[in-house]
């Protein structure tokens, strides 16, 4: 399918955050921008007027535009910034190094300083980040000083020199700030302890200490220390209450690359992520047509080898959603859990992002294509002998049996026929019965469809469980059109899908779109029932005394009712009063009724 026009591309945008790339004809890289929103940023683009001239030189180039759907604006932010670097595309402005995004760095020490730096060294110690500001850095440097003593002197504390004296504890020590590792005074083994649990808040998980405090406090309020317990107690406070960073990257997770797939009947769409020292250097999805039934395995074998080699990629590992054989040489990890598992439900929603892009692309520029795919899908995933592409869905509705009524709605290629819905009032059935209303309705609609040799559906739905199903049944076996007919009931509580002689119901996935369109039925049947329903009531309740009244009709008590507001108010009016109303004619026939009725 070739590239759709950018109407439709901007259409078809996700609302959420993100990054957007913006391509000229021969796919080179013009712009990438961050949004909190990015189809109404990327819009705003073809239908305001821009002052610059550089931004409408850019605009008119523009050809195609692709995206990267994130958690957070900060994950955008962070995102943008790795894209801009690694392509410097045209029209962005190039960031320089010295404007890098900070870090927190766990120094690789025998007693490691936490400090922040805008340079990554690979020399064995550990960086956490990138963070948007050194304000944030430096709000979470304050918040573990505040919590935990370590030191801030960049002495070679190696064991031989402190047993050598070689230190001597400084301001800090005194200020209760260091515990003094410099002259022994705390032990190598407590000092990683706090850097453990200093670990664990960067990374945002704040449990470990939290439960450490609770314990603490608990000691010195035993032990009547009141303002030490106050004081730990202050820092539970602060630590509850700081936001745990993004976590869109990991500088250990460097040089891998991530693949998803998402399919369907028809197609598999397998998205790339590139990363490079934990930042995503490269997005791509592509969609693979399927031509034998291909397995998502087999797809995304294939679809690694090509995109690896496309992109000249040499990284040594991959992360995958289920073990592949791609060769001896590329390590393939499964992550389960962390920053690891993170970036690939990011790969697998980008995947399912694109799916549903070109399903509305191709809803617009192919609608044929869209239903044959759709009446496919249903036909799978409801064991159907044929595409559905004609489904009618009934309805009951009653209160406490009054007015009962029933609904029936016809989808035709997957969309309302409105022109075909049909309304019921229940005839053989007395009182609040769905089963027998269920019958009735069935069978009076498929014998005068028979009747008239109009065409049949391929999917009939009743809204119920067993009960009604069986009672749909019993009317299509009164008619002969069992077998001729797939009939199933759908249950409201728990979308559970019930076909006759099954007693274990059928569940489709909440997302897929067999069970949206069986949800829009149910509901459109519903819908049309209940207005049927009050319609009914609403006629039954206007039926009062008024049109006992000879020689007045319903037009009359309408307006009647519309000027006087209630029977009432008619029976107290004068005759005048009425005269302006309805005539004289008619006012005379209604007071003398009221006049007559009153002697």
């Amino acid at each position: 399918m070739k590239t759709p026009s950018l109407d439709i591309q901007i259409k078809t945008l996700p609302s959420g955050p993100g990054v957007y790339q913006y391509y000229d004809k021969d796919d080179r890289l013009l712009y990438v921008g961050k949004a909190k929103n990015i189809k109404k940023r990327v819009t705003s683009y073809f239908t305001k007027k821009h002052d610059s001239r550089r931004i409408s030189v850019m605009v008119k180039k523009i050809k195609t535009i692709k995206h990267i759907n994130v958690e957070t604006e900060t994950d955008a932010l962070l995102l943008e910034n790795n894209l801009i670097k690694k392509h410097q595309p045209g029209f962005n402005v190039m960031l320089r190094d010295d404007k890098t995004y900070p870090w927190i760095c766990i120094k690789n020490e025998r007693f490691p300083r936490v400090f922040p730096t805008r340079r990554v060294i690979q020399d064995g110690s550990e960086y956490f980040g990138p963070y948007t500001s050194f304000k944030t850095v430096n709000t979470l440097l304050d918040l573990i000083k505040g919590l935990y003593q370590l030191r801030t002197c960049n002495y070679d504390l190696s064991e031989e020199k402190i047993q050598a004296g070689r230190y001597k504890i400084c301001l800090e020590y005194h200020l209760q700030n260091c515990k003094g590792p410099c002259e022994a005074k705390q032990s190598e083994k407590e000092y990683h302890e706090n850097v453990e649990a200093i670990r664990q808040i960067i990374k945002g998980n704040f449990k470990d200490s939290l439960q450490h405090f609770k314990v603490k406090m608990a000691e010195h309020a035993e032990a009547m220390e009141f303002e030490e317990a106050q004081r730990i107690k202050d820092k539970m406070q602060v630590l509850q209450k700081y936001q745990a960073k993004s976590t869109i990257v990991n500088p250990k997770i460097s040089n891998v690359d991530v693949f998803s797939i998402i399919s369907d009947e028809s197609f598999g769409y397998v998205n790339f992520l590139q990363l490079s020292y934990g930042s995503i250097i490269r997005s791509h999805t592509t969609e693979i047509k399927k031509k034998l039934e291909e397995s998502d395995r087999e797809l995304l074998e294939l679809s690694i080898v090509e995109l690896r080699q496309r992109y000249h990629s040499n990284s040594k590992e991959i992360y995958v959603p289920f073990s592949v054989e791609v060769g001896e040489d590329i390590k393939v990890t499964v992550p389960k859990l962390g920053d690891k598992r993170k970036i690939l439900d990011l790969s697998i929603r980008n995947a399912k992002y694109y799916r549903m892009e070109r399903f509305k692309q191709i809803k617009i520029i192919d609608p044929d294509r869209h239903v044959k795919r759709l009446m496919e899908q249903m036909k799978t995933d409801l064991r159907l002998p044929e595409a559905p592409t004609h489904i009618e869905c009934f309805d009951n509705s009653n209160i406490q049996g009054t007015n009962p009524v029933a609904a029936c709605v016809v989808f035709k290629n997957g969309k309302p026929s409105k022109k075909d819905y049909r309304k019921f009032n229940i005839k053989t059935v007395t009182g609040p019965n769905d089963f027998a209303s269920m019958e009735e309705v069935v069978y009076r609609r498929y014998k005068r469809l028979l009747e008239e040799e109009e065409p049949l559906p391929q999917l009939v739905i009743v809204d119920g469980g067993k009960g009604q199903l069986s009672s749909g049944l019993k009317a299509l076996e009164a008619l002969g059109l069992r077998g001729k007919i797939t009939i199933i009931g759908i249950a409201k509580r728990l979308e559970e899908l019930f076909y006759p002689g099954d007693s274990i119901p059928l569940y489709l996935d909440k997302k897929s779109e067999t069970l949206k369109v069986i949800q829009q039925l149910r509901n459109e049947a519903h819908r049309f029932g209940i207005t049927f329903h009050r319609q009914k009531r609403s006629k039954a309740a206007l039926e009062t005394e008024l049109d006992n009244i000879p020689g007045i009709g319903e037009k009359t008590v309408v307006e009647l009712l519309k000027h006087f507001r209630s029977v009432k108010r008619v029976k107290e009016a004068s005759k005048k009063e009425l005269a302006e109303v309805v005539g004289n004619a008619r006012a005379t026939k209604i007071h003398n009724f009221y006049h007559t009725s009153k002697a």
